[in-house]
């Protein structure tokens, strides 16, 4: 056998084995982890310092850092550390915090860029999950891609469905995130 006709004989070979062990990772459809959790943001609005727990940062040329632009709050930055509960009531034992900063980015709809981590402490999870996308937030369920995490949550990949529970003005607003991780380690 000439060296030409080896070589391709390896090649080959060495193509089929790599196209079999590339088949063997199974992508599943089921999500690995569920989790549903609740987070509360009280923005501040210049009189509710004790209680806030987001606060506009930066602000377009016409608006103010404690009462939201109009009409779309296009251009505002708030950051937030909001309690993370397992059901809607606000004032449940929190078991970690939502933390990290959303922008309002439509200019013409209202619409929101999330970037942020809830961060656990609880007994039940040690980590956090780190979240980042776009929160086209006046429609009924959006998706948000969970794109790491660490601890219990290492590594992990899926999506977290955000539904708005409660809105009370531009002071409160309260979001169900049902989270499905499909990659766990």
């Amino acid at each position: 056998m000439g060296s030409t006709k080896l070589i391709l004989l390896l090649f080959c070979l060495l193509l089929v084995i790599s196209t079999s062990a590339a088949t063997q990772k199974k992508i599943s459809r089921e999500p690995c982890k569920t989790l549903v959790v609740y987070f509360h943001d009280i923005l501040y609005n210049g009189q509710n310092a004790e209680n806030a727990t987001s606060a506009i940062v930066a602000a377009p040329a016409w608006g103010k850092k404690t009462i939201l632009a109009e009409p779309t709050h296009f251009g505002d930055i708030i950051v937030f550390d909001d309690p993370i509960t397992l059901d809607n009531n606000l004032h449940s034992t929190p078991v970690g915090r939502a933390q990290g900063l959303y922008l309002y980015d439509g200019k013409h709809t209202f619409n929101t860029w999330f970037g942020f981590s809830f961060t656990f402490n609880s007994t039940g999870h040690k980590g956090s999950i780190t979240l980042a996308g776009a929160d086209p937030f006046l429609e009924k369920t959006r998706d948000i891609p969970v794109i790491g995490g660490t601890g219990d949550f290492f590594m992990a990949r899926g999506i977290a469905t955000f539904m708005t529970d409660a809105f009370e003005g531009e002071v409160y607003f309260r979001v169900r995130v049902n989270i499905s991780l499909y990659e766990c380690w």
